[in-house]
């Protein structure tokens, strides 16, 4: 949102008020808090402190290299939840100091100060290191506010304020140069600065400003990240209302945010990932390919039957067979009772399907919504499971399904109740499940169960508790490492609640570039685990996107041939080529390949979840911060440290891509390419550009392997690409239980590979 018509003006209908200057400063007990009163005017004499607002500036050590920001107008306004639930595993210990001198006053977390000018009638703010080295950025004139919506003439109006919006903004300095990321899966620019982004999630597909999960943290191309501290609308101006400024607004009387200073991108998302949650680790099984039956197509048991055989028979192995909506009867979505006419013993068919090792796994569509057609909804009406509207009535709208209403998950008892729910599928043989929506939640003319709760904040927060309740249910039934979803809808913290993929795109390479975007920007938000649906989902693929989508799809964390109304079975795309071009071919050879990258692809997932990285679609100034090229690249990725990989979005086959400083090496074909350079190739559908990293070391399955759990230690190899002194790999099982520590040491001219003796 812009308060402002250029530098000078106030944009119509607005009135802004800014902290002018520091007239006192109070610092806690602890030593851990400073607390600046801001007049909106420079105090020169006692009258000026007579009919004139203050802002509060809030400094306090979180934890270190974190320092937090909250600025308040009133403070006697309500504070309602929901609140992010921070330091889920426990909150650090924070080395904290304030010192005063004649520059100014200094408040400290670990390696992170803020400095309050001492200069008279000025506000200024500036974030550095505690050495000084690096400076960060700064609240400088005009930065702090507040804004009254529309324009107030005289403080007596402000005594109704039912018809007047109120607003708290900030605006922090941008550096020459300084790109900012982030901000959640977002599928334009990569680089956030010049957009105007709103925090809100919304059900926009992928190729619009909208975006399926909003998370209020950025990442600084200067050594730091922002998380905003509220899970209601948040308003930026990333460089878009003033170019040398980042705007953050809230309607609101009080803005919090937590400066992280890194200084590397890694450890920035490693301290932010302890503020609001680290991911959760997965099961291996869920690492290999997942098998839709597509949205709206016709299908049954024999549908199912016929395209598993179908995958056999072309030697894919298929770990989860997923039953996406219509599993459900129509105008039932969403009662948790398979369709009788299509599936008239799910128990006994799906029973049938795992024995016969066709697929592992049994993945079913959900959704938050019940149908006013289905029985349980009078059941929901009569226990007050369902959002309510103001006047008592249940919230129901035809959006989506014919008069749905909303499970209110501020319910405890609701809670418990679609938790039953979700036991009855675990019963009948499901093991995983696809929590679809959570976006579309009313704010207004809405009262929810609890009644502490702001609706705005419930919007964006509601993709929380649901993913929570839902994956809490599969830790209870499966264990706490056995439970994994695939969600759509997502807020700060639903990285514990693994995994996300990346909603509807259409049939593209345009909507397949959108998704990586999106990809990257998630990954750089705390989320280690993220996939797409392969093929897109709006529309038919033909040959060729679709097999450069398998390509993309199957070297992200996780893969999942899904789509809309047409199937994603290979043969079907392609009238049955049976060719090594063929659709079947490609997606043989890429389920393979991710199959024998095991060893590889786990130990360094469990590596990810420790420190808040995405596994795949990691950006590549992740890993190579240093290199500003590194941080234009959005149409490549890193798979973990070592390999980059970079997807083909042009029917030609041909790509150009970026390699970084060093040697590296195609893992198709050994032959090394010297870094920094932008490389063009041209590639058939069985390849892609895959190459990896100097210094690596890799451990890899055997070629054609087709299960994505085993053991380990067994039927692999050891590879080392041009080794140095540094180069380690940890090699885990699913278990996360070391099987071997890999390292080189120097003999003679050579490096000899030490640790890898129990691998056969």
């Amino acid at each position: 949102m812009k308060f402002r018509d250029g530098m000078w003006l106030v944009a119509e209908g607005k009135r802004l008020e800014y902290a002018e200057e520091f007239f006192s400063i109070s610092e806690a007990q602890d030593g851990k808090k400073i607390a600046l009163l801001c007049p909106t005017m420079q105090i020169r004499s006692r009258g000026d402190t007579l009919n004139r607002p203050t802002l509060t500036v809030d400094l306090e050590a979180v934890m270190d290299d974190v320092i937090s920001v909250e600025v308040t107008h009133w403070h006697g306004a309500l504070n309602k939840g929901p609140h992010f639930n921070l330091f889920t595993s426990g909150r650090p210990e924070v080395n904290a100091s304030i010192q005063k001198t004649e520059q100014g006053t200094t408040i400290s977390a670990g390696n992170l100060s803020a400095t309050v000018s001492s200069k008279p009638h000025t506000f200024d703010i500036r974030f550095h290191s505690k050495d000084g080295k690096h400076k960060l950025t700064s609240l400088l004139n005009r930065s702090v506010g507040f804004a009254y919506d529309p324009a107030t003439s005289s403080p007596m109006q402000t005594a109704d304020m039912r018809d007047i919006k109120h607003y708290i903004l900030t605006q922090s300095t941008l550096g020459v140069g300084e790109q900012i990321y982030g901000l959640g899966e977002r599928f334009g620019a990569l680089n956030k600065v010049g957009q105007s982004i709103t925090l809100w999630n919304a059900d926009g597909g992928t190729s619009s400003e909208q975006a399926y999960k909003n998370i209020p943290f950025l990442l600084s191309s200067k050594g730091y990240g922002i998380f905003i501290d509220t899970p209601g609308k948040v308003d930026l101006e990333v460089g878009s209302e003033r170019c040398c400024r980042l705007q953050t607004s809230i309607q609101g009387q009080r803005l919090k945010w937590h400066i992280i200073y890194g200084p590397t991108p890694k450890d920035i998302l490693d301290k932010y990932t302890t503020l609001t949650g680290k991911p959760a680790k997965v099961p291996s099984w869920s690492f290999g390919l997942w098998l839709s039956t597509s949205f709206t197509t016709s299908y049954d048991d024999k549908t199912v039957l016929s395209f598993l055989e179908g995958m056999k028979a072309r030697d894919i192995p298929v770990q989860v067979f997923h039953y996406d909506c219509f599993w459900l009867r129509a105008f039932h979505w969403c009662d948790f009772v398979f369709s009788p006419d299509h599936f008239p013993d799910p128990k006994a068919s799906i029973s049938r399907l795992k024995a016969s090792g066709l697929m592992n796994k049994v993945c079913v569509w959900i959704n938050p919504y019940l149908g006013q057609a289905s029985p349980i909804f009078a059941e929901a009406v009569s226990k007050d499971f369902l959002l309510k509207r103001k006047n008592g009535d249940i919230f129901q709208w035809d959006l989506w399904q014919t008069g749905m209403g909303i499970i209110d998950f501020t319910n405890p008892a609701a809670v418990e109740w679609y938790t039953s729910c979700l036991e009855k599928l675990f019963d009948i043989g499901v093991d995983s499940l696809k929590t679809d929506f959570g976006e579309r939640i009313p704010s207004k003319d809405v009262q929810w169960f609890d009644s502490t709760v702001d609706p705005e904040k419930m919007h964006n927060y509601y993709a929380y508790v649901y993913n929570k309740v839902v994956y809490e249910a599969l830790q209870k039934r499966f264990g706490k490492h056995e439970a994994v979803l695939f969600a759509r809808a997502a807020t700060a913290g639903t990285q514990q609640f693994p995994l996300q993929w990346g909603g509807d795109c259409e049939s593209t390479f345009e909507a397949m570039a959108e998704s990586l975007r999106g990809g990257l920007s998630l990954g750089m938000c705390g989320f280690s685990f993220w996939s797409v649906d392969i093929g897109g989902f709006e529309g038919t693929p033909d040959a060729a996107i679709y097999k450069r989508w398998v390509q993309f799809g199957l070297l992200c964390s996780h893969s999942r041939l899904h789509g809309s109304n047409s199937y994603r079975v290979p043969w079907l795309v392609d009238d049955n080529d049976e060719s090594e071009q063929g659709c079947s071919a490609v997606l043989r050879k890429f389920t393979q390949l991710k199959c024998r990258l095991m060893p590889y692809l786990y130990s360094t997932a469990m590596e990810s979840i420790k420190h808040g990285w995405p596994v795949s679609v990691r950006a590549m100034a992740i890993e190579f911060p240093e290199d500003k090229t590194a941080w234009l690249c959005d149409q490549q990725f890193m798979l973990g440290s070592n390999l980059l990989i970079a997807p083909v979005f042009d029917e030609s086959g041909e790509v150009e891509f970026y390699l970084p400083a060093g040697k590296w090496t195609s893992f198709w074909d050994g032959q090394v390419v010297e870094g920094p350079k932008w490389v063009k190739e041209t590639h058939q559908f069985d390849t892609l550009p895959m190459y990896v990293r100097e210094g690596s070391i890799l451990v890899l399955g055997k070629e054609g392997e087709k299960r994505t759990t085993w053991d380990w230690t067994k039927d692999v190899e050891v590879k080392t690409f041009f080794p140095n002194e540094k180069s380690c790999f940890k090699l885990v099982d699913p278990d996360n239980k070391e099987l071997a520590t890999i390292t080189v040491v120097k003999d003679g001219n050579d490096w000899k590979v030490k640790g890898a003796e129990a691998l056969a």
